[in-house]
């Protein structure tokens, strides 16, 4: 309620005038007094025969003395205190609600120009910290990994940037649960209270909540006893709707550029398609040891260590990088994986770790793709160094992660592996040299030279060979 200075009232101008014409109309003996019983108005009254409160809002202002007739002054008197009143108090919610609207439209055009989590919190607490009296201020979030709320942006007194609270656990965690804002003006005797390191007296504590439900908690708490107000709650409320949004709004930005970064990292090594499938883990993929029908291709650059005699080493990895780059994108297009560089070899898989159809067809075309694209490279020194023999197998092999806890490929293990490393190793520059299981599905394909029943090394048993025929 407006506080109402009588004095002040009654020596309005045009409000004096109704008053003395009143007094002189009502031709008795009238005095209008303070609280202490100074007259402000009117003339002493001996005896005085009545005595009228002024009231407003069952409080009394002032008095007005004399005779029975005292009391229609004193009637006028508080009705015109609560005229002025209200006009005060409209003035001041109209001016609240003013203050309240150009704070939060200040706040909305802040608050979109943070991107990041921590950037978005941090504002959020220093604005409240400016809204509302406080000693401390903190902005919880869950922690989904935990199910637990923990603080990530404070203001106020030293805390605990480890601290973790579980639903129903504490005040912020019953708010959390609830999704409903609360004042608590005596901290101490609310049974919810958890203590911590600073001991808090009131508080308020209002939900972040989105359309997918609530996100975290704010809290502004001092540590004195005050007498936080609706309009505290209010403001607040209003100010964690928006934040709400925001940090929700951020934790994607974030999500996605998380996501960005791994999707860069895994076109390192995976052709596109295989890359949006691990990520949106769609179809049959698995990254742990698993036994799976694959194909594998293994190149290399036929007496390596020699062309790198001739060439001062930084022009050997520039030509090197060029030349994986070339390879590598012709391996993405036929959905091969790129598994590993050993040197100047090349290893790529055909079927892990999601499925790839006609895996053997595909294998073959990678190869003489790769075969042709060499001829294709601007650099004329790579075009005449650089000839590869590539060996190709197929079947059953362990394909997954492998490894130690400290450090994991994801590769193949198997006969099928080394029998394409083997071929690989005889090939010729140019050749391209494939097992009968790749042959077996595909010599309807491609041309094929049959050569035979081929001793390789690390193999007892003769593995039957053919070459690819394809137009150089």
């Amino acid at each position: 309620m407006v506080r109402i200075n009588l004095k002040k009232l009654i020596s309005k101008k045009d409000f004096q005038a109704v008053i003395k014409g009143a007094i002189s109309a009502l031709d008795a003996p009238i005095a209008i007094r303070n609280i202490e019983g100074v007259i402000l108005l009117g003339e002493d009254t001996h005896p005085c025969l009545y005595k009228y409160p002024v009231v407003l809002a069952d409080e009394v202002i002032g008095y007005v003395t004399g005779s029975q007739k005292a009391k229609f002054i004193a009637d006028l008197i508080g009705y015109a205190a609560q005229a002025d009143s209200d006009t005060r108090t409209l003035a001041m919610d109209t001016l609240e609600k003013y203050e309240e609207v150009n704070f939060l439209y200040d706040f909305s055009s802040k608050i979109s120009s943070c991107l990041g989590v921590s950037e978005v919190t941090d504002l959020v607490v220093t604005e409240a910290k400016k809204l509302i009296d406080a000693t401390n201020i903190s902005l919880m979030l869950v922690n989904h990994k935990i199910g637990k709320l923990e603080v990530i942006s404070a203001r106020g007194k030293k805390y605990n940037s480890k601290t973790t609270i579980g639903p129903n656990v504490g005040i912020a965690g019953h708010i959390l649960v609830s999704g409903k804002a609360e004042i608590v003006n005596d901290v101490l005797s609310d049974p919810r209270y958890v203590k911590g390191n600073n001991e808090l007296r009131s508080l308020i504590c209002a939900p972040l909540t989105t359309q997918s439900g609530t996100i975290g908690v704010i809290n502004v708490s001092n540590n004195q006893l005050v007498n936080y107000t609706a309009q505290d709650l209010k403001l607040l409320t209003a100010l964690a709707s928006q934040a709400a949004a925001a940090i929700e709004n951020a934790l994607l930005h974030e999500s996605k550029l998380k996501e960005e970064r791994i999707k860069n990292n895994l076109e390192r090594y995976l052709s596109p398609h295989v890359v949006q499938a691990v990520i949106e883990a769609k179809g049959e993929i698995s990254l742990s040891p698993t036994k799976r029908n694959i194909t594998v291709l293994f190149s290399d650059i036929r007496d390596f260590t020699t062309k790198c005699e001739e060439l001062p080493a930084e022009k050997i990895v520039l030509y090197l990088n060029e030349y994986f780059t070339q390879m590598v994108e012709v391996i993405f297009s036929k959905q091969g994986t790129v598994n590993k560089f050993v040197g100047d070899m090349i290893v790529a898989m055909f079927g892990a770790p999601s499925e790839v159809a006609d895996r053997e067809r595909k294998a073959i075309e990678t190869a003489i793709d790769m075969q042709r694209r060499i001829e294709e490279i601007s650099i004329p020194w790579i075009r005449d160094n650089f000839l590869t023999g590539i060996g190709i197998s197929a079947g059953e092999v362990v394909v997954g992660n492998i490894g130690s806890p400290q450090h994991m490929d994801y590769t193949a293990i198997g006969d099928e592996v080394n029998i394409a490393s083997r071929l690989q190793s005889i090939a010729k520059g140019k050749q391209i040299l494939v097992s009968d299981s790749v042959y077996s599905a595909t010599k309807d394909m491609f041309e094929f030279k049959e050569m035979g029943q081929v001793i390789v090394k690390g193999k007892k048993k003769a593995v039957k060979t053919f070459e690819v025929i394809y137009q150089k």
